[in-house]
């Protein structure tokens, strides 16, 4: 079997994907191939779990009242894998896992993510996902404001 075919395999499957061992533009193809809605969430300024779940309502464009919390976010990716005829995948792309402030969060996001792909599993669907993890955030520079999470300027 080749390392194509064991990717699709192990998406069809469903749950985590080791997103050290493949790229972000292979698991995207192959996820169209299997007919699979993809999105990619971006962590990178996200520095808790309020923001990653920003990130996730951004990149798959939930409603405003989503809330901001996990249970929130069990039930919506539900929904989305039901509403969803070849499946979801989503790519978290630079989680900072291993910042202090996020890592129960980013362990407790992906727990989240294992139990919607076995929601998945038992309703006849495909939800699998991939953390590419990120260490600590950087420090900032003293006198220097972090880029705030929207990506605009600081006021």
């Amino acid at each position: 079997m080749t390392q194509a075919q064991a990717l699709q395999k192990k998406m069809q499957k469903g749950g985590l994907l080791d997103a050290s061992r493949t790229h972000k533009d292979e698991a995207f193809e192959h996820a169209q191939e299997l007919g699979m809605t993809a999105f990619s969430v971006e962590c990178d300024r996200a520095r808790s779990r309020s923001a990653v779940l920003r990130a996730i309502v951004k990149a798959i464009d939930y409603p405003e009242f989503f809330g901001s919390d996990l249970d929130a976010l069990y039930d919506c990716l539900c929904d989305t894998v039901l509403d969803q005829k070849g499946g979801l995948f989503l790519w978290f792309h630079n989680l900072h896992s291993g910042d202090p402030a996020l890592a129960d969060d980013a362990q407790a996001i992906v727990s989240v993510c294992e139990d919607v792909a076995e929601f998945a599993r038992n309703n006849g669907r495909c939800f699998a996902f991939a953390v590419e993890h990120a260490g600590k955030h950087p420090d900032p520079e003293p006198g220097v404001a972090p880029t705030p999470y929207s990506g605009g300027e600081a006021e």
